[in-house]
């Protein structure tokens, strides 16, 4: 089992305030299959590690422990106007343009 991998999917699956059974419905697998990727007692196949990436918005090296960090910080805008979302779109383009050297 990759030294780990249990704690990050169940913090990650604790952060986004999903059950075991939403994120196994997500994933369009058994809720007892999440329960044993946490437990270590199982590890995801490719194919589900890469929607598990996706899915928490972070890299397979981060899940797979080749890098510390998550990911960069990531905005959710999924409750938002489109007018809020593109507010929030224009204030980060400005920023990066700000910092461009």
């Amino acid at each position: 089992m990759i030294n780990g991998l249990p704690e990050k999917l169940r913090s990650l699956r604790l952060n986004y305030n999903y059950s075991q059974k939403k994120l196994a419905s997500m994933l369009g697998v058994s809720p007892s299959l999440i329960s044993s990727y946490e437990t270590g007692e199982r590890m995801p196949s490719l194919e589900n590690l890469k929607a598990l990436a996706q899915l928490y918005h972070c890299s397979s090296d981060y899940l797979l422990g080749l890098t510390a960090q998550s990911s960069p910080a990531v905005i959710d805008v999924s409750v938002l106007t489109p007018e809020q979302i593109a507010a929030v779109h224009t204030l980060i383009e400005g920023i990066s343009e700000k910092n461009k050297i």
